[in-house]
């Protein structure tokens, strides 16, 4: 076998063998095979796309391409939850503790920004002192006492990813399906869960923005995790609008506090409590959907998921506080009032231009060395299909650069459309895929 011999094969639709895919990924990371290399073979796979067997063989590779995590000394079953990420989608921060207070034992492991979407860990480091890399000991010891730790992939889980994933930032194949599967997977599979629950967003903010394609990447997850002995539900849900009103790392957390305090928008509510029970059913703390979701409500009505996230901040060396007093976090030295320019009804409020509004105020990166602030971002007063008057405050605009401001302000006013009827309602859960 050679380098260009494996390229070659992909570029011109062939199908490769476990041992070509084993050779390529195991020769990558011994550095014996180039990031040129690489890059090639990437891009032919997004031109020419991988079969079910192909997609199978790749996802092991890039799972025991570093350690496994061994949880099966802790008790009861273990469940993680992953986005493909979004728009103020800060559902994980809510259901982590929720499936927690509920019994069920939650390893997180997430990531941060980039482009347009939101990074969970970037929103967990807006609340001071809180530490996203808990060494193993500790990751372990948080998992007994508290049942859930939301932490960032370490160097030594599934490295294989972490490489190819910056070529494919890089070299525009980020939005291949194969890749994707094997991507998220790689890093989940290496938890050794006995259950996944993966929301797949559809929409303009979603990197699958068609629901054909974000139904090619659910049952592509699906067909993996059954080869793979691990159940998995996935969930597809809506990103044409943000999710919730804030979008912003600090603001975004206050949205989860007030969450768990029982003050939440409906679309939050409905996305975050039909993960969180499944997490629940997966984790065989309840039978069905309808028990799974009467537990997540009490959860949260009785103050119990609030004291598990208050939990889980303290034990990662964050300042507890913010759960009963959001104001230590972070804030902006500005807010500005972002006005409707006519009156009607609220008809466009593009997930992406508001995501690339709030990465223009400074909440997000573009390349991964970019230096995020905490602070800023914009909270949505009017959602899809809300009256407007005139002059009445369509969203707050929270900066602290007036040369960002004045870059964010023409994407805000292309995102934001009112018209004099309201336009047709977009379901928030398109499709829910078990396997």
């Amino acid at each position: 076998m050679t380098p260009n011999g494996v390229i070659q094969k992909k570029r011109d639709g062939g199908v490769h063998t476990d041992e070509e895919i084993a050779y390529l990924i195991r020769g990558f990371l011994a550095h014996e095979i180039t990031d040129y290399h690489m890059s090639a073979w990437l891009m032919a796979v997004y031109i020419n796309g991988m079969t079910p067997k192909e997609v199978l063989a790749l996802t092991r590779e890039m799972r025991d391409s570093g350690a496994v995590l061994d949880l099966s000394a802790l008790p009861g079953k273990k469940v993680d939850k992953h986005s493909t990420g979004g728009v103020g989608d800060k559902t994980s921060m809510i259901v982590a503790p929720i499936a927690a207070a509920c019994g069920v034992t939650v390893p997180m492991i997430t990531g941060r920004a980039l482009g347009h979407t939101g990074g969970t860990l970037d929103k967990l480091q807006s609340i001071p002192g809180f530490n996203p890399l808990p060494s193993p000991a500790t990751v372990s010891k948080i998992l007994k006492t508290v049942g859930a730790v939301i932490m960032g992939q370490t160097d030594d889980l599934a490295p294989a990813d972490r490489r190819m994933y910056a070529l494919r930032d890089v070299t525009a194949t980020v939005e291949s399906i194969p890749l994707i599967t094997a991507s998220i997977l790689g890093k989940k599979l290496a938890e050794k869960t006995d259950g996944l629950v993966i929301d797949v967003k559809a929409g303009s903010g979603a990197f699958m923005p068609t629901m054909q394609k974000s139904r090619e990447l659910a049952r592509s997850i699906v067909d993996v995790c059954r080869a793979m002995k691990t159940r998995i539900v996935v969930v597809i849900t809506d990103m044409e609008q943000p999710l919730g009103r804030a979008i912003g790392n600090a603001l975004e957390i206050r949205e989860c506090i007030e969450f768990l305090h029982g003050n939440t928008p409906a679309d939050l509510e409905t996305v975050s409590l039909t993960l969180a029970a499944n997490m629940i059913r997966l984790g065989g703390r309840a039978r069905t959907m309808t028990q799974a979701s009467k537990l997540a409500y009490e959860a949260v009505s009785t103050g119990a998921a609030a004291d598990r996230f208050r939990r889980i901040i303290r034990e990662q060396d964050g300042d507890e506080r913010v759960i009963d007093n959001p104001d230590i976090l972070p804030h902006a030295k500005h807010v500005e009032e972002f006005p409707a320019r006519s009156k009607g009804f609220l008809t466009r409020c593009d997930a992406k231009l508001l995501g690339l509004a709030s990465n223009a105020l400074g909440a997000g990166r573009n390349k991964v060395e970019d230096t995020i602030d905490p602070a800023v971002g914009l909270y949505l007063k009017k959602k899809l299909g809300d009256p407007v008057a005139r002059g009445e405050t369509l969203c707050e605009i929270h900066w602290n650069d007036e040369k960002r401001l004045q870059n964010a302000l023409p994407l805000i006013k292309k995102a934001l459309e009112i018209k004099a009827r309201p336009g047709r309602n977009r379901p928030l859960i398109h499709a829910v895929l078990e396997g």
